[in-house]
């Protein structure tokens, strides 16, 4: 009937923040931002300023495969020139590389 005092005392929680506990759980989670994160936004931040210094005369690379050269800029479409009087209308998002000037003259 009676608990002994070495079986009653084992049961009991310590009282107290566990820092070793979360030590892992931290260490994971500074990993993921330093490997996937940070560079995921830098990614992000060099796309944006590649749209957004799109010009006129600049050659680029569709998300489709289509290379051409931009013969119209507006805010949010580009108009790019894909053969000789043939003109597509695509997104800005839509431009995954600005090419070198005079790639399509090597293709």
């Amino acid at each position: 009937m009676f608990i002994t005092p070495a079986f009653a005392a084992g049961g009991a929680a310590p009282a107290g923040f566990d820092l070793m506990g979360f030590l892992p759980m931290i260490v994971i989670f500074v990993l993921f931002y330093f490997l996937m994160i940070r560079p995921q936004q830098k990614r992000m931040k060099e796309t944006q300023k590649m749209l957004s210094e799109i010009q006129k005369g600049d050659e680029v690379v569709t998300q489709g495969g289509i290379i051409g050269r931009v013969a119209k800029v507006s805010e949010q479409y580009l108009t790019v020139e894909i053969a000789n009087g043939v003109e597509i209308n695509v997104q800005r998002g839509a431009v995954s590389a600005k090419l070198e000037k005079g790639t399509l003259k090597s293709l």
